[in-house]
Protein backbone atom coordinates (compact mmCIF):
# COMPACT_ATOMS: atom_id res chain seq x y z
CA UNK A 1 0.00 0.00 0.00
CA UNK A 2 1.33 3.42 -1.42
CA UNK A 3 0.47 6.19 1.57
CA UNK A 4 1.38 9.89 0.07
CA UNK A 5 1.57 12.47 2.69
CA UNK A 6 3.50 15.41 4.16
CA UNK A 7 3.53 16.53 7.62
CA UNK A 8 3.86 19.69 7.02
CA UNK A 9 -0.19 19.91 5.76
CA UNK A 10 -0.65 19.59 9.94
CA UNK A 11 0.81 23.22 10.13
CA UNK A 12 -2.60 25.26 9.57
CA UNK A 13 -5.21 25.67 11.97
CA UNK A 14 -7.96 27.07 13.68
CA UNK A 15 -8.78 27.11 17.54
CA UNK A 16 -11.74 24.76 17.36
CA UNK A 17 -12.29 24.34 13.87
CA UNK A 18 -13.07 20.18 13.36
CA UNK A 19 -11.04 20.28 10.32
CA UNK A 20 -7.69 20.58 12.73
CA UNK A 21 -4.32 18.88 12.16
CA UNK A 22 -4.87 15.82 14.44
CA UNK A 23 -6.83 14.06 11.86
CA UNK A 24 -3.33 13.43 9.96
CA UNK A 25 -0.80 13.59 12.92
CA UNK A 26 -2.99 11.01 14.75
CA UNK A 27 -3.32 9.03 12.08
CA UNK A 28 0.05 8.92 10.96
CA UNK A 29 1.20 7.60 14.39
CA UNK A 30 -1.38 4.52 14.26
CA UNK A 31 -0.44 3.62 9.83
CA UNK A 32 3.20 3.89 11.60
CA UNK A 33 3.25 1.64 14.90
CA UNK A 34 0.85 -1.05 13.12
CA UNK A 35 2.53 -3.87 11.18
CA UNK A 36 -0.26 -5.85 9.53
CA UNK A 37 -0.75 -3.42 6.50
CA UNK A 38 2.91 -3.41 4.51
CA UNK A 39 3.49 0.31 3.77
CA UNK A 40 5.32 2.43 1.28
CA UNK A 41 5.94 5.85 2.36
CA UNK A 42 5.28 8.58 -0.64
CA UNK A 43 5.80 12.97 -0.48
CA UNK A 44 3.78 14.78 -2.85
CA UNK A 45 4.50 16.72 -5.04
CA UNK A 46 2.35 20.03 -5.34
CA UNK A 47 -0.10 19.86 -8.24
CA UNK A 48 0.87 22.17 -11.51
CA UNK A 49 -1.44 25.13 -12.50
CA UNK A 50 -2.45 22.93 -15.84
CA UNK A 51 -3.80 20.54 -13.81
CA UNK A 52 -5.61 22.75 -11.08
CA UNK A 53 -6.89 24.57 -14.05
CA UNK A 54 -8.58 21.50 -15.50
CA UNK A 55 -11.02 21.93 -12.74
CA UNK A 56 -11.25 25.41 -11.36
CA UNK A 57 -11.16 28.86 -13.27
CA UNK A 58 -8.19 30.78 -13.63
CA UNK A 59 -10.08 33.79 -11.15
CA UNK A 60 -10.53 31.60 -8.64
CA UNK A 61 -7.01 29.92 -8.16
CA UNK A 62 -5.81 33.68 -7.80
CA UNK A 63 -8.60 34.02 -4.51
CA UNK A 64 -6.70 31.37 -2.90
CA UNK A 65 -4.38 34.06 -1.83
CA UNK A 66 -6.47 36.72 -0.70
CA UNK A 67 -6.77 37.47 3.37
CA UNK A 68 -10.08 36.90 3.47
CA UNK A 69 -12.41 33.45 4.83
CA UNK A 70 -14.44 32.26 2.59
CA UNK A 71 -17.17 31.62 4.29
CA UNK A 72 -17.45 30.72 8.07
CA UNK A 73 -16.70 26.92 7.47
CA UNK A 74 -13.65 27.67 5.36
CA UNK A 75 -11.06 30.10 6.88
CA UNK A 76 -8.06 31.76 4.68
CA UNK A 77 -5.09 30.64 5.87
CA UNK A 78 -1.73 32.05 5.39
CA UNK A 79 -0.48 29.52 2.28
CA UNK A 80 -3.23 27.71 1.98
CA UNK A 81 -2.69 27.53 -1.81
CA UNK A 82 0.44 25.98 -1.33
CA UNK A 83 -1.43 23.54 1.50
CA UNK A 84 -4.06 23.07 -0.98
CA UNK A 85 -1.72 22.35 -4.18
CA UNK A 86 0.19 19.93 -2.15
CA UNK A 87 -3.01 18.15 -1.50
CA UNK A 88 -4.16 18.62 -4.95
CA UNK A 89 -0.50 17.25 -5.87
CA UNK A 90 -0.73 14.02 -3.66
CA UNK A 91 -3.98 12.87 -5.47
CA UNK A 92 -2.05 13.30 -8.49
CA UNK A 93 0.76 10.86 -6.70
CA UNK A 94 -2.46 8.04 -5.56
CA UNK A 95 -3.26 8.55 -9.22
CA UNK A 96 -0.02 7.72 -10.79
CA UNK A 97 0.53 4.74 -8.03
CA UNK A 98 -2.75 2.96 -9.08
CA UNK A 99 -1.93 3.19 -12.39
CA UNK A 100 0.81 1.07 -11.89
CA UNK A 101 -0.76 -1.08 -10.37
CA UNK A 102 -0.33 -0.26 -6.57
CA UNK A 103 -2.76 0.63 -4.48
CA UNK A 104 -2.39 4.24 -3.14
CA UNK A 105 -4.29 6.42 -0.41
CA UNK A 106 -3.11 10.12 0.00
CA UNK A 107 -3.48 11.26 3.75
CA UNK A 108 -3.35 15.18 3.22
CA UNK A 109 -5.70 18.17 4.15
CA UNK A 110 -7.16 20.18 3.07
CA UNK A 111 -9.94 17.97 1.55
CA UNK A 112 -11.27 18.62 -1.52
CA UNK A 113 -14.87 17.46 -2.57
CA UNK A 114 -17.15 20.33 -1.65
CA UNK A 115 -15.11 22.81 -3.58
CA UNK A 116 -16.49 23.96 -6.75
CA UNK A 117 -14.88 25.33 -9.88
CA UNK A 118 -14.68 28.78 -8.88
CA UNK A 119 -16.37 28.35 -4.67
CA UNK A 120 -14.26 27.26 -1.71
CA UNK A 121 -16.42 25.38 1.11
CA UNK A 122 -16.87 22.34 3.57
CA UNK A 123 -13.22 22.84 4.43
CA UNK A 124 -12.09 22.50 0.88
CA UNK A 125 -10.12 24.65 -1.39
CA UNK A 126 -8.84 22.97 -4.21
CA UNK A 127 -11.03 19.79 -5.41
CA UNK A 128 -8.28 16.88 -5.22
CA UNK A 129 -10.59 13.99 -6.49
CA UNK A 130 -11.60 16.17 -9.61
CA UNK A 131 -8.07 17.21 -10.53
CA UNK A 132 -6.99 14.04 -10.53
CA UNK A 133 -10.12 12.53 -12.59
CA UNK A 134 -9.53 15.12 -15.14
CA UNK A 135 -5.54 14.35 -14.88
CA UNK A 136 -6.80 10.65 -15.43
CA UNK A 137 -9.06 11.78 -18.91
CA UNK A 138 -6.38 14.23 -20.10
CA UNK A 139 -3.64 11.49 -20.23
CA UNK A 140 -4.77 8.41 -21.39
CA UNK A 141 -7.72 6.87 -19.26
CA UNK A 142 -10.83 6.77 -21.17
CA UNK A 143 -13.34 6.26 -18.09
CA UNK A 144 -13.28 7.38 -14.65
CA UNK A 145 -15.40 6.95 -11.89
CA UNK A 146 -15.61 8.85 -8.45
CA UNK A 147 -16.99 6.86 -6.11
CA UNK A 148 -17.81 9.29 -2.89
CA UNK A 149 -18.50 7.63 0.44
CA UNK A 150 -18.08 10.80 2.49
CA UNK A 151 -20.94 11.38 4.48
CA UNK A 152 -21.76 14.53 3.29
CA UNK A 153 -22.92 15.03 -0.53
CA UNK A 154 -19.85 15.98 -2.90
CA UNK A 155 -20.93 18.92 -4.24
CA UNK A 156 -18.44 20.49 -5.92
CA UNK A 157 -16.96 17.35 -7.63
CA UNK A 158 -20.32 17.03 -9.28
CA UNK A 159 -20.21 20.71 -10.27
CA UNK A 160 -16.86 20.34 -12.18
CA UNK A 161 -17.76 16.76 -13.69
CA UNK A 162 -21.13 17.58 -14.78
CA UNK A 163 -22.04 16.23 -18.11
CA UNK A 164 -18.36 15.05 -19.04
CA UNK A 165 -19.53 11.75 -20.40
CA UNK A 166 -15.97 10.03 -19.93
CA UNK A 167 -16.59 10.11 -16.15
CA UNK A 168 -19.19 9.16 -13.37
CA UNK A 169 -20.03 10.54 -10.05
CA UNK A 170 -21.29 8.16 -7.53
CA UNK A 171 -21.80 9.85 -4.07
CA UNK A 172 -23.91 7.98 -1.50
CA UNK A 173 -24.57 10.44 1.77
CA UNK A 174 -27.14 11.58 4.38
CA UNK A 175 -29.68 13.42 3.64
CA UNK A 176 -30.83 16.25 4.58
CA UNK A 177 -27.13 17.10 6.11
CA UNK A 178 -24.14 19.70 4.70
CA UNK A 179 -24.58 21.18 2.17
CA UNK A 180 -28.03 20.31 1.63
CA UNK A 181 -27.51 18.97 -2.24
CA UNK A 182 -27.61 15.73 -3.90
CA UNK A 183 -31.25 14.58 -2.82
CA UNK A 184 -31.47 12.97 -6.82
CA UNK A 185 -29.34 12.52 -9.96
CA UNK A 186 -27.98 15.51 -11.85
CA UNK A 187 -27.61 15.65 -15.95
CA UNK A 188 -26.64 12.48 -17.13
CA UNK A 189 -23.58 11.39 -14.92
CA UNK A 190 -23.60 12.30 -11.43
CA UNK A 191 -25.50 9.75 -9.47
CA UNK A 192 -26.55 10.48 -5.83
CA UNK A 193 -27.82 7.43 -3.62
CA UNK A 194 -29.08 9.73 -0.33
CA UNK A 195 -29.92 8.28 2.76
CA UNK A 196 -32.13 9.86 5.40
CA UNK A 197 -30.22 10.17 9.24
CA UNK A 198 -29.87 7.32 11.58
CA UNK A 199 -30.27 4.61 8.88
CA UNK A 200 -29.28 0.97 9.89
CA UNK A 201 -26.05 -0.18 9.04
CA UNK A 202 -27.54 -3.30 6.87
CA UNK A 203 -29.08 -0.42 4.56
CA UNK A 204 -26.69 1.87 4.24
CA UNK A 205 -24.03 -1.15 3.15
CA UNK A 206 -27.11 -2.20 0.79
CA UNK A 207 -26.96 1.52 -0.60
CA UNK A 208 -23.37 1.26 -0.67
CA UNK A 209 -23.17 -1.94 -2.72
CA UNK A 210 -25.63 -0.87 -4.79
CA UNK A 211 -23.95 2.54 -5.85
CA UNK A 212 -20.75 0.37 -6.08
CA UNK A 213 -22.94 -1.84 -9.09
CA UNK A 214 -23.93 1.19 -11.00
CA UNK A 215 -20.39 1.76 -11.30
CA UNK A 216 -19.45 -1.54 -12.65
CA UNK A 217 -21.68 -0.92 -14.78
CA UNK A 218 -19.81 2.37 -16.45
CA UNK A 219 -16.56 -0.19 -16.76
CA UNK A 220 -14.23 3.14 -15.91
CA UNK A 221 -10.60 1.99 -16.64
CA UNK A 222 -9.79 3.88 -13.06
CA UNK A 223 -12.09 4.45 -9.87
CA UNK A 224 -11.22 7.65 -7.97
CA UNK A 225 -12.45 7.37 -4.10
CA UNK A 226 -13.19 10.52 -2.13
CA UNK A 227 -13.23 8.34 0.85
CA UNK A 228 -14.12 10.31 3.83
CA UNK A 229 -14.97 8.72 7.39
CA UNK A 230 -18.06 10.50 8.63
CA UNK A 231 -20.84 8.27 8.23
CA UNK A 232 -19.27 6.38 11.62
CA UNK A 233 -21.70 6.15 14.02
CA UNK A 234 -19.62 8.06 16.46
CA UNK A 235 -18.41 11.00 13.80
CA UNK A 236 -19.95 14.33 15.61
CA UNK A 237 -20.43 16.02 12.09
CA UNK A 238 -23.47 13.48 10.97
CA UNK A 239 -25.76 10.62 12.08
CA UNK A 240 -24.93 7.90 10.41
CA UNK A 241 -24.57 3.92 11.95
CA UNK A 242 -21.81 2.14 10.12
CA UNK A 243 -18.98 0.74 12.58
CA UNK A 244 -15.10 0.11 11.57
CA UNK A 245 -16.20 -3.70 10.07
CA UNK A 246 -17.76 -1.34 7.20
CA UNK A 247 -14.77 0.78 6.72
CA UNK A 248 -13.23 -2.68 5.99
CA UNK A 249 -15.96 -4.44 3.70
CA UNK A 250 -16.13 -1.32 1.97
CA UNK A 251 -12.45 -1.68 1.08
CA UNK A 252 -12.79 -5.54 0.18
CA UNK A 253 -15.57 -4.50 -1.87
CA UNK A 254 -13.21 -1.97 -4.16
CA UNK A 255 -10.88 -4.42 -4.33
CA UNK A 256 -13.36 -6.71 -5.50
CA UNK A 257 -13.95 -4.90 -8.59
CA UNK A 258 -10.80 -5.68 -10.39
CA UNK A 259 -10.21 -1.93 -11.71
CA UNK A 260 -7.31 0.44 -10.68
CA UNK A 261 -8.29 2.15 -7.44
CA UNK A 262 -6.56 4.97 -5.69
CA UNK A 263 -8.32 6.87 -2.45
CA UNK A 264 -7.74 10.63 -1.05
CA UNK A 265 -9.04 11.62 2.44
CA UNK A 266 -12.30 13.66 2.50
CA UNK A 267 -13.58 13.81 5.86
CA UNK A 268 -13.93 11.92 9.27
CA UNK A 269 -14.12 14.08 12.90
CA UNK A 270 -14.09 11.34 15.10
CA UNK A 271 -11.17 10.01 17.55
CA UNK A 272 -11.38 6.92 16.07
CA UNK A 273 -10.49 8.42 12.43
CA UNK A 274 -7.16 6.13 12.46
CA UNK A 275 -8.31 2.58 13.19
CA UNK A 276 -11.44 3.42 10.59
CA UNK A 277 -8.46 4.38 7.35
CA UNK A 278 -6.57 1.69 8.55
CA UNK A 279 -9.39 -0.73 8.28
CA UNK A 280 -10.17 0.34 4.90
CA UNK A 281 -6.96 0.27 3.79
CA UNK A 282 -6.76 -3.58 4.95
CA UNK A 283 -9.60 -4.14 2.85
CA UNK A 284 -8.45 -2.54 0.46
CA UNK A 285 -4.84 -4.75 0.17
CA UNK A 286 -6.80 -7.57 0.82
CA UNK A 287 -5.13 -8.08 4.44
Amino acid sequence: MNIITDEHCCNYSRPGHPERPARIARSLEKLRAQTDLPVTWLGPEPAGLEAVLRAHTPEYVARLNHPVDFDEDTPFHPGIADYSRASAGAALGALKSARAGEAAFSLMRPPGHHATRNRAMGFCYLNNIAIAALEALATGTNRVAVFDFDVHHGNGTEDILLNNERAAVFSIHQHPCYPHTGAQDVGNNCFNFPVPPNTPRHEYRETLARALGRLGDFKPGIVAVSAGFDAYARDPLADETLELEDFYWLGQSLRALGIPVFSILEGGYSKDLPELILAYLKGLDGR
